[in-house]
C-alpha cells in the first residue's frame, strides 16, 4: 500500500490483539519491504486483524481456525452492512446470541451470522471470543456503559479486498518462498478454548516446527513461559521479551502485565 495509506482502527474488540506491539512490528515490517516490497504478508491466527490493518501490506494471506472472524472478513469484502438492532441490552444480547449459535451450528445465512457475531463481538464482555466444546458461542453480556457500533463497514473493503481471508489448520497454508509471517498463537496457558477444537501444547510444538522450516522471516509471539522458549531457542529462534498487557481480568487491580517472548528467524 502507498505510504499515505490511512490506518483503520479493527473493526472488532479482540482480547489478547496485538495493537500494543504495532510499534516494534512496523519497524521489522518497514526495514525488510522497503528491499522486498511486494513482500506478502501471511499470519495463521490473524485474529482482531490489528497487525494487518496497522502493517497495510499490498497483498496478504489472513488465516484463522475460527469459523466465524473469518466470515466476518469475508462479509466485510462483500460490502457488509448491518440491518440488525444495535442494542446494549442484555435480554436483547441473550435473544441474539441464542440466534447466532443456532444459525452458526445449522450454516446458515453468512451475511447475518456476520452481523450477529459484530454485535456480540461489541456487547459482550471485554473483546473476547469463546466458544464451547458444543461450538455454541458462550461470552457473557460485557455490561458497557456505551457502545459505538457501526451501521457498516464500508470504509474497510477496498483494503480488505486485496486480501485472502482463509479458515483452516495452518499447516494447510501454502507458504511461498519469501513471505514474511507473523504468527500469534493462544497463549500457553491453561485456558484456550478460542474455538471449538481448543490449541493443546501438541499444536503449539506443531507449529513452532512448521515456522522453523519457512524459507523467510518469520516472527512468532507467545507467553514467556519456560517450555515455549524452550521450545523455540531449541529451532533455531532468536528471543527477545517484553512485557506485554493484560485486560481480560474483571478488577482493574487483576490486570497485570505478563512477559511476553518474541521469537525471530529469517532476517
Amino acid at each position: 500500500m502507498p505510504d499515505d495509506t490511512p490506518h483503520l482502527r479493527p473493526p472488532l474488540k479482540w482480547a489478547g490483539g496485538k495493537r500494543w506491539l504495532l510499534p516494534k512490528l512496523s519497524r521489522i515490517w518497514a526495514k525488510h519491504t522497503k528491499a522486498y516490497p511486494d513482500t506478502r504478508l501471511v499470519e495463521p491466527f490473524c485474529g482482531g486483524l490489528s497487525v494487518a490493518l496497522g502493517l497495510t501490506p499490498k497483498t496478504a494471506l489472513l488465516n484463522d481456525v475460527n469459523t466465524s472472524v473469518i466470515n466476518f472478513y469475508q462479509q466485510i469484502q462483500q460490502g457488509l452492512t448491518l440491518d440488525i438492532a444495535l442494542e446494549n441490552d442484555e435480554a436483547a444480547y441473550y435473544a441474539q446470541r441464542k440466534k447466532f449459535n443456532e444459525l452458526n451450528q445449522a450454516g446458515g445465512s453468512e451475511k447475518m451470522t456476520a452481523q450477529l457475531f459484530y454485535y456480540l463481538n461489541r456487547t459482550g464482555y471485554n473483546g473476547l471470543c469463546r466458544f464451547n466444546k458444543s461450538g455454541g458461542y458462550n461470552v457473557p453480556f460485557g455490561r458497557y456503559k456505551k457502545i459505538n457500533y457501526q451501521a457498516d463497514f464500508l470504509a474497510y473493503q477496498s483494503l480488505l479486498s486485496q486480501w485472502e481471508f482463509t479458515n483452516q489448520d495452518f499447516e494447510a497454508l501454502a507458504l511461498k518462498s519469501g513471505d514474511f509471517v507473523y504468527a500469534d498463537p493462544p497463549y500457553d496457558v491453561p485456558f484456550r478454548q478460542y474455538s471449538q477444537q481448543g490449541f493443546a501444547w501438541e499444536d503449539q510444538v506443531r507449529l513452532a516446527e512448521w515456522l522453523a522450516k519457512h524459507d523467510g522471516p518469520v516472527i512468532l509471539s507467545n507467553q514467556a513461559t519456560p517450555r515455549i522458549k524452550n521450545l523455540y531457542r531449541d529451532l533455531g529462534f532468536k528471543l527477545r521479551y517484553l512485557d506485554a498487557p493484560r485486560r481480560i481480568s474483571c478488577k482493574a487491580s487483576g490486570r497485570h502485565a505478563v512477559k511476553e517472548v518474541i521469537a525471530i528467524r529469517g532476517f
